[in-house]
């Protein structure tokens, strides 16, 4: 039985760290504040992008914030409608109508559960560093690019209010960081507008902001096959496009706060957040990987408070405040966002110091990732090209690891060919071609003690090689096969004769009282009952004998008659 005492300490444990630190629940207030104004013009847009009421998007983005803070297994990341959802469904918007959008939505939500619950968020170890810093630049690149039209074409104050907005960021931290920097530079910038009324785009000019709560309700669609096979496509790509774009983001926080994350709690959790945002009418969504680094990086939140307040603090601010909300400027969301990818951009990948280090095909990977990314708009789409292209260029790379060295005994009566390296698809095409099969001893052995056998190419490869030998009338004996590399030879090619040197006598016996060249100290093994071997030991400083590699004493044995 626990006294009351450690009773007592587990409860302090338990307790949330923003209900037992004053300072932390003010930076968490005020983060979910500054990334609630800073939602409104993205679910505004978002909605517009799907052909969509703006209120649509606006409650996706409060439900999604709400849902995810408590389902979610990333703390302080900020879950919204996106861009690249609203691009998935928009064609389907646009041809069915808002009915089969949620169904799309909710259906999506269902495929996001099971696929976490199957475990793709494994496969995010497969991600390459060069991809994952690829995709923050490509980020950094779309948050920029994403402002640049509430910069064309707009009254001249916009740019002094812009740079006003930068300025204050940049030093106010410098006095303070008790406040966001960004919230009193949207409260400063908000002040000075309507109190010299400068005529400038705001907030307001974007849409009608929602004037009541969301109520839950189901989709209205016919419950009809039909139906499904039109939404099915859409909901799968709006699952793979969010959970893509929701891990990214993750990892990246995890990068940014020293801490991990449960991906398949949030992979499930993103499911969830889709289903009961769609029975509340909202348009879907995944990670904001933009608000999330205001969440995070600029205002510095950690726990899930800040997610769960953006939410509330957005539809607080829509019904209770929209006009005041309304007259916001749009430059002073701009300023933030500009420095949010100014900070999110990693500087250092593409310094040229950095540059001469890297691979280059580490280069090339990042700067495609980067490039698809910018040219199709789409995160997801950008990081599985990237990966696909690293893992191209690893498998190149590790191909020419593959050797082969062939070694004829003094008697000319047998050869072993020791390989070396991994066999694989890419490396064992080549391995056919590496033995002499018209010269070659009728008696060849062929060790793999120092490789391994990873798919059916190579068994494949080494069948081809066995039968090119028997075509000759020559034997084949492969030897050194590890357990892995054993049971697939013995799967895919049948049974082998898989047996060591040691037990298996050569097609004539060398004799022994002929000295084996540069082997001055060759020692006897245990007797096999009618040959043993001799190993041979390599003479520090010979280029190449019979028997060893430069510092590497290969298998390749003499056998000494004793029956």
């Amino acid at each position: 039985m626990s006294s009351p005492l450690s009773a007592a300490a587990k409860l302090r444990l338990s307790k949330p760290e923003w209900l037992a630190s004053p300072k932390v629940l003010r930076t968490e207030v005020l983060a979910g504040l500054v990334v609630a104004l800073a939602l409104i013009p993205e679910a505004i847009s978002f909605s517009i992008i799907a052909g969509v009421d703006p209120k649509v998007g606006l409650y996706a983005a409060c439900v999604m914030a709400v849902v995810i803070s408590f389902v979610g297994g990333r703390k302080a990341m900020i879950s919204a409608a996106t861009g690249a959802v609203a691009l998935v469904v928009a064609p389907l918007n646009h041809e069915y109508g808002l009915g089969y959008l949620i169904a799309t939505v909710i259906l999506g939500g269902v495929f996001q559960m099971i696929l976490g619950a199957l475990g793709i968020a494994k496969l995010m170890r497969f991600v390459p560093r060069s991809v994952m810093v690829g995709f923050v630049n490509a980020l950094a690149v779309m948050i920029f690019m994403a402002q640049v039209p509430e910069m064309t074409h707009v009254p001249w104050p916009v740019y002094p209010l812009i740079a006003v907005g930068l300025l204050l960021m940049v030093l106010f931290p410098k006095l303070t960081k008790a406040v966001p920097a960004p919230l009193v530079s949207i409260i400063i910038l908000t002040v000075i507008t309507l109190a010299a009324g400068i005529a400038v785009p705001t907030v307001g000019d974007k849409g009608k902001l929602p004037g009541s709560l969301p109520v839950p309700g189901l989709p209205d669609v016919p419950l009809t096959l039909h139906t499904l096979t039109v939404i099915a496509p859409y909901a799968l790509a709006l699952a793979l496009v969010g959970l893509m774009e929701s891990l990214m983001t993750a990892k990246l926080v995890d990068d940014i706060t020293d801490t991990h994350s449960n991906k398949t709690r949030e992979s499930v959790g993103q499911g969830v957040a889709n289903i009961v945002t769609g029975f509340f009418g909202g348009m879907g969504g995944c990670a904001m990987i933009g608000q999330t680094m205001i969440n995070v990086k600029t205002s510095g939140a950690r726990t899930r408070l800040s997610t769960f307040l953006a939410g509330a603090f957005l539809l607080v601010l829509c019904i209770a405040f929209g006009p005041v909300v309304s007259d916001i400027p749009m430059a002073a969301l701009v300023a933030v966002m500009v420095l949010v990818a100014v900070g999110t951009f990693d500087w250092h990948s593409i310094r040229p110091k950095t540059l001469k280090r890297m691979p280059a095909g580490e280069i090339a990977v990042m700067a495609i990732t980067v490039i698809v990314v910018v040219a199709t708009g789409n995160l997801a789409i950008g990081v599985v090209v990237g990966s696909v292209t690293a893992m191209v260029i690893f498998a190149k790379r590790v191909a020419h690891l593959a050797e082969v060295t062939g070694v004829v005994d003094p008697e000319g009566t047998q050869v072993v060919y020791a390989v070396t390296g991994e066999l694989f698809f890419a490396s064992s095409n080549d391995l056919v071609y590496q033995f002499d099969y018209k010269d070659d001893p009728d008696d060849v052995v062929i060790d793999l003690s120092d490789a391994h056998i990873w798919d059916a190419s190579s068994v494949a490869a080494l069948d081809a090689v066995e039968t090119k030998y028997a075509e000759r009338g020559k034997q084949v004996t492969i030897i050194g096969l590890n357990e892995p590399s054993a049971t697939m030879h013995e799967q895919l090619a049948g049974p082998t004769e898989r047996q060591s040197l040691t037990s298996r006598p050569p097609a004539r016996c060398p004799s022994a009282r002929q000295p084996i060249p540069h082997c001055p100290r060759p020692h006897r093994l245990p007797d096999d009952g009618l040959h043993a071997r001799r190993a041979v030991a390599p003479r520090p400083g010979e280029r190449r004998s019979w028997g060893w590699r430069p510092g590497v004493c290969v298998r390749s044995f003499a056998y000494e008659c004793t029956a």
